[in-house]
């Protein structure tokens, strides 16, 4: 055998000896970060089909149909929609809902950067205060609404007792009788009830704000008003953003705090776009017009998720990126 042959075959060896051994499929899966990645997503993802995606889909066609309770509906286009369009009641209920998120979320943002502005400072008991902020999210809505129901209730209502017995009225307050009485009613308790996450999510944003900051503007001669406009404000407004956009969210779609405190009443004064839907489509069998009502919140809600977005942009501002 020549020196040449017997070279190759050494070579031929070494190369083989030197070649890593084939990974089985199972373990490229597990050094793939792009197959981990869509794996621990595909949970979630199946969730979201099925109690998201699907029910949507569904309500949206629904929508287009005349379906009622106990009997299959046929494609009828845009009927449902024409009609509520012009039904008073539904243009009633969308001024309510309008109102109603708009009053109720500047009054929680107020009220909750303020809090958390205050709760922010060094104060004796400061863990506690901070605990017993929470107590009115934490309620469960129902147990909240019954609570207010019994607060502005035409007999037994202990605010307009107190005003009698203190001299300043001589008759009881009908809050949930009169129409403007019910709507502001009806903000007052979602304010109370929202005003906790406004305000606890903030504190954590106003958390990771440098105290440096502050120093440095202290001593240049800035006022509380020149610090918070200058600096805590525009720090603050990513999470703003996306706080008040929950919020909004939230306040819009509320259901359980207007249907257990006043049902819609009175004379449609408290109805939202999500009681009405609900009060068409399963007391009132007409569950197409339900759907198309719920439909019609679509939009409002994609607004509110858009000013999210472009309010989460100034973070990459912030960090001095090019976004």
């Amino acid at each position: 055998m020549s020196k040449a042959v017997i070279a190759a075959a050494q070579d031929a060896h070494l190369q083989g000896a030197a070649a890593p051994p084939r990974m089985s499929l199972m373990q490229r899966f597990q050094n793939s970060r792009n197959a981990l990645g869509w794996a621990f997503m595909l949970p979630a993802a199946v969730l979201l089909l099925l109690f998201l995606t699907y029910p949507l889909g569904l309500g949206t066609w629904l929508g287009f149909t005349d379906t009622k309770i106990g009997r299959a509906g046929e494609w009828i286009g845009l009927e449902n929609f024409e009609f509520l369009v012009t039904d008073s009641v539904t243009q009633l209920a969308l001024f309510n809902t309008l109102f109603y998120t708009v009053v109720a979320s500047i009054a929680k943002f107020l009220l909750g950067l303020w809090l958390a502005l205050l709760l922010n400072r060094r104060l004796p008991f400061q863990s506690f205060f901070r605990a017993i902020v929470l107590l009115p999210w934490i309620v469960p809505t129902a147990l909240s609404a019954i609570a207010f129901w019994w607060i502005f209730d035409a007999q037994f209502s202990i605010i307009s007792w107190a005003l009698v017995k203190m001299g300043l009225m001589d008759h009881y307050i009908d809050f949930l009788g009169d129409p403007w009485n019910a709507r502001i009613s009806t903000i007052i308790a979602n304010v109370w009830r929202g005003i906790p996450f406004v305000a606890i999510s903030l504190l954590a944003g106003l958390q990771t704000i440098s105290p440096s900051y502050y120093e440095a503007s202290a001593i240049d001669g800035a006022t509380a008003w020149q610090q918070f406009r200058h600096i805590t404000l525009p720090l603050l407004s990513p999470i703003i953003a996306v706080v008040m956009t929950f919020s909004v969210l939230f306040t819009f779609t509320d259901f359980q705090l207007i249907y257990v405190l006043t049902r819609g009443g009175p004379l449609n004064a408290t109805h939202l776009m999500a009681t009405l839907a609900f009060q068409r489509a399963i007391p009132g069998g007409a569950l197409a017009e339900g759907a198309a009502i719920a439909t019609l919140m679509v939009p409002f809600l994609l607004a509110a998720i858009m000013f999210s977005y472009f309010g989460l942009q100034r973070r990459a501002w912030q960090r001095g990126g090019d976004k």
